[in-house]
């Protein structure tokens, strides 16, 4: 078989790892049902021919260990199901056929939409299982894994996605490496094709030739990032609403309530912070980081490194907060666990992320091995990198969840600056006026000052008045914030008013 000699003479140990566990899927759907219970639906797309040809080879695989014998090992007897639209481009449609007369497809064509078509075909065939070139990342794979029933509504069926963790660049590694036929327009620039109505060429692919009036593009698989392969399905003929942005794969920048009062909540992840085994110095320095913007903390956590616990916490505050900070449980291990919480929290699945893994590569070289670096699984549909040329890896938001890196005091520090650089020339989230902070120290008691702070509070409501003692003979320390600075002096005067002179002196 002219496919799997292929890939087994590849040099990519990805895509022969990505080609091994989808000719498993395959021999496990043929385990299951008989081949007259099994069709392959065929669009003439760059994801559909791969998995023509991954089918071709995994029936051919299958057949080699059912029967010592090679005759007829060379047919194709899976029906194919190919849905004939009249918005579909020409390319499309005689590359359909031509391939169905090459690999002796046995094409059931369906003219009608396609829920009602496939209804029709389904009550007069014995179908049980579709395989089908879904990926993760296109619109219809929230949700599904590489065996899922069809979805409510549609006819019962078990659809097949042999390649489902297939990234952009795995498509195309394999159609190069392969050396299989694909539709002409992919080498027009197009690099995800709908309909004629709704499919332009990838403007990231344009020429620039200023001696020639009409524009021309490099194929597809010249597309550097895989994540903006859709940047060319647009409305035509219809006016865009909203804007696209390159930098995300995921929502533009999150709409931030344009008031004074702007909160944060900050999430640590780590079973070592709660055993007490280290210390946490990274949350009180990120409320201070904070408060130096003018946001307001309104709650920071410590969470266990288990995916619910994640999810839940992010769920409580993603809704009852501007911005989420979550650090702790980023990495390789088994206890790194945020960005799967994360995506649970807000009912995605986690996806690969080739710009990302490019970034990890680079980090860490040869050291990330086999067909898939966990790190690079991230929250899919709603996770955008935060790029920067100071950091070694863009760090990443999902919605209005920021995933930090840092594991210690220097590396928050650098992150931190980079985020405020990034606010400052991107609008990443709104800058506030900072909070200034005084502090009254005296001699006095707890019992003394108690009721007369509980009035103070009620009479500037504005501020933030608290009272600590940092030891248990120490003086106590009254702490003023706010943003009005005339209003914290006017507290700190009324406060001294109410005991004799002298009992209270400022510090820093």
């Amino acid at each position: 078989m002219e496919i799997d000699k292929a890939i087994r003479e590849s040099n990519d140990r990805r895509l022969k790892t990505k080609y091994n566990n989808a000719i498993y899927v395959i021999k496990r759907a043929l385990t299951l049902y008989s081949i007259e219970e099994v069709a392959f639906s065929f669009n003439g797309g760059k994801d559909s021919t791969v998995l023509l040809h991954v089918l071709r080879a995994g029936y051919f695989l299958y057949k080699e260990e059912q029967s010592c014998s090679n005759e007829g090992l060379n047919d194709f007897p899976i029906r194919t199901i190919y849905f004939e639209s009249t918005c579909a481009f020409p390319e499309i449609n005689s590359f359909t056929y031509d391939a169905a007369s090459a690999y002796g497809l046995q094409l059931d064509i369906i003219r009608t939409d396609f829920k009602s078509g496939l209804e029709d075909l389904l009550k007069t065939k014995p179908i049980r299982a579709i395989f089908l070139g879904v990926r993760i990342g296109d619109p219809t794979a929230v949700g599904q894994e590489q065996f899922s029933p069809s979805s409510p509504g549609w006819p019962s069926f078990m659809r097949v996605n042999p390649i489902l963790d297939w990234s952009y660049r795995d498509v195309w590694a394999f159609i190069l490496t392969c050396k299989v036929q694909y539709c002409s327009l992919y080498d027009q620039g197009y690099t995800s094709i709908g309909s004629i109505y709704d499919t332009v060429p990838n403007a990231l692919l344009c020429i620039s030739d200023s001696s020639s009036s009409k524009e021309t593009f490099r194929p597809a698989y010249l597309l550097s990032d895989g994540r903006l392969e859709r940047a060319g399905r647009v409305k035509k003929f219809s006016p865009v609403c909203g804007s696209f942005s390159a930098a995300s794969n995921g929502p533009d920048s999150i709409d931030l309530r344009k008031n004074s009062m702007l909160t944060a909540s900050v999430i640590a992840v780590g079973d070592e912070i709660l055993f007490g085994t280290i210390e946490d110095q990274l949350g009180p320095l990120l409320c201070r980081k904070l408060h130096s913007i003018g946001w307001s903390v309104s709650q920071a956590t410590v969470v266990r490194n288990d995916v619910d616990s994640v999810a839940e916490e992010v769920e409580r505050q993603k809704s009852a907060n501007d911005l989420i900070f979550i650090y702790g449980g980023v990495g390789p291990l088994h206890s790194d666990v945020t960005s799967s919480g994360v995506a649970k929290a807000f009912g995605v699945r986690l996806a690969p992320d080739e710009e990302f893994e490019e970034y990890l590569r680079h980090l860490i070289g040869d050291q990330c091995t086999g067909d898939r670096n966990e790190m690079a699984q991230l929250p899919e549909g709603i996770t955008e990198l935060l790029h920067h040329e100071n950091l070694p890896v863009p760090l990443i938001k999902c919605q209005n969840v920021i995933i930090l890196t840092a594991t210690n005091i220097m590396e928050l520090d650098k992150e931190w600056e980079c985020l405020i650089e990034l606010t400052r020339s991107g609008g990443l989230f709104e800058m506030m006026e900072p909070y200034i902070s005084k502090c009254l120290i005296t001699q006095l008691s707890d019992v003394e000052t108690a009721q007369p702070l509980s009035k103070l509070c009620l009479e500037f409501p504005d501020l933030y008045i608290g009272a600590y003692r940092r030891s248990r003979r120490g003086p106590l320390t009254i702490s003023f914030k706010g943003k009005d600075q005339a209003r914290i002096e006017s507290a700190m005067e009324a406060l001294c008013k109410k005991f004799h002179p002298g009992v209270f002196s400022e510090t820093n």
